[in-house]
């Protein structure tokens, strides 16, 4: 099993940067890839970014435009999400997620078995 848990969320002001972090416990020396996810209330799970565990390709949905940054600590087994020049669209819970099989589409949260239990993230204008 993988355990996830995620922090760092908060109360920002528009135009301000967070970093998000992602704890990885458990049983992680097969993961491949890991991926963050957003979701405001009444909408299905947004896609943000996903990286290769071991490095290399890194993906970010459309919305980012250069804003956002996915990186790991491999000696802290922990995974960061840079965000930089938020605004109250970014307003939402954050989720981290794993898998341990190669991922089709990297934006399908249905492709992640492993999830943490979320930060919220609050942008205000």
């Amino acid at each position: 099993q993988v355990q996830l848990v995620e922090s760092g969320g908060g109360l920002v002001e528009d135009g301000a940067s967070l970093r998000l972090s992602c704890a990885v416990s458990g049983d992680i020396f097969d993961i491949k890839t890991a991926a963050w996810f957003r979701q405001v209330p009444g909408k299905e799970r947004e896609f943000v970014a996903n990286m290769k565990w071991n490095g290399g390709l890194v993906n970010f949905g459309d919305f980012v435009k250069g804003r956002f940054a996915i990186s790991r600590d491999a000696a802290k087994r922990t995974m960061f999400l840079q965000m930089r020049d938020l605004n109250p669209d970014d307003t939402a819970v954050y989720f981290c997620a794993a898998a341990k099989v190669p991922v089709g589409d990297v934006a399908s949260e249905d492709q992640y078995p492993y999830w943490g239990q979320g930060t919220q993230v609050t942008v205000s204008s």
